[in-house]
């Protein structure tokens, strides 16, 4: 049996003897179409089952309302929270979201971003992968007219608009409560040197001891490269069982932390009382290991919310598009993990 053609605007138009310009504004409920003209067109559209044809009108506008995003990995809580704000965004302004992931490997991004481009997306939200340094893949975007916003992890090779946390102050702030808990040899497992949020925790990392009058020691920083748990494992056991032990590890993330608080609990460390630990993102799972982990808030969600609003705003005008980047402050959210004070009261 063959199947049913689709009733389309010209059948409406044709069926009812007026224009197809009259039926399409009736469906609108366009104020220069009479009510009862409004009335009968939409009374037969539903009678008949007619959908408008929203490619041919998006080809029109040379519009798809997609949008893409590539984040370097989709199961990172962190990373979760920022698609979902970008996606609730993105829906109230009448567009689609296409999310992929880099693996944080250059050739991974390449080819998420070029099928992004393939498939006619109005523009780019994108947080780089570690690998990613010039990011020509992504001016290729930008040669087509097509707006892009990086947000969280960022290249300056690219003149587009970022959103992005203060990671220097928020790593600033994790050290300073350490110190304002007792930890006087503080550690940090950090993430790669060629990666600019890495450098700013590192950075600021080195500040706050340095303001404290505290002791650095190059041999209390280790630096991460797959920025994993089983990582922190490792550095912590190197950090534990080097002649000069620290008393508190700084850890570029929560994933990282993770593995710090494995060690010490299978190594009989007392956390926080000999060992405080803090992470930086405040993943799910800070709030529910044992001990909870203390941790920074980079607010995933409201990055995902103003990084949506400034493509589409850039994407609906081409003539006015926002250049300035935003920064967003970071919240220090202290858990048991390096609440010695408390512990010892």
């Amino acid at each position: 049996m063959p199947e049913k053609r689709k009733i389309t605007l010209k059948d409406i138009a044709r069926e009812l003897n007026i224009s197809v310009s009259t039926a399409s504004r009736a469906l609108k409920e366009h104020p220069d179409i009479a009510d009862e003209t409004i009335r009968i067109v939409k009374a037969y559209a539903k009678e008949h089952h007619y959908v408008p044809n929203v490619l041919a009108v998006n080809f029109r506008k040379n519009r798809t309302y997609n949008i893409g995003l590539i984040v370097p990995e989709l199961v990172h809580h962190f990373f979760s929270t920022v698609i979902s704000g970008a996606i609730d965004t993105a829906k109230k302004h009448g567009y689609n979201v296409l999310v992929s992931q880099s693996n944080d490997i250059l050739d991974d991004e390449i080819t998420a971003c070029r099928t992004m481009l393939a498939s006619s997306v109005d523009g780019l939200l994108i947080s780089i992968s570690n690998e990613t340094f010039e990011g020509e893949h992504i001016k290729e975007f930008l040669a087509e007219g097509k707006p892009v916003i990086q947000f969280d992890k960022i290249t300056d090779e690219l003149e587009t608009p970022k959103v992005t946390v203060d990671d220097f102050e928020g790593a600033y702030q994790a050290v300073k409560h350490l110190i304002g808990q007792g930890y006087s040899k503080i550690a940090h497992i950090r993430g790669r040197k060629e990666v600019k949020n890495a450098n700013e925790r590192a950075e600021g990392y080195h500040k706050a001891l340095e303001d404290h009058g505290l002791e650095y020691s190059s041999d209390w920083v280790k630096v991460c490269n797959m920025i994993n748990e089983e990582e922190g494992y490792q550095f912590a056991r190197e950090l534990m069982e080097s002649p000069n032990p620290p008393d508190a590890i700084f850890c570029i993330t929560d994933l990282v932390a993770l593995g710090v608080l494995k060690y010490l609990k299978e190594a009989g460390f007392r956390v926080p009382d000999q060992v405080g630990v803090m992470g930086f993102s405040n993943w799910k799972l800070a709030e529910i290991v044992n001990p909870t982990l203390s941790s920074i808030d980079q607010h995933g969600y409201e990055m995902g919310v103003n990084a949506a609003k400034m493509l589409i705003h850039n994407i609906n005008n081409p003539e006015k598009r926002e250049e300035e980047n935003l920064m967003l402050k970071t919240n220090l959210i202290i858990r048991e993990s390096s609440n010695r004070k408390k512990f010892q009261n």
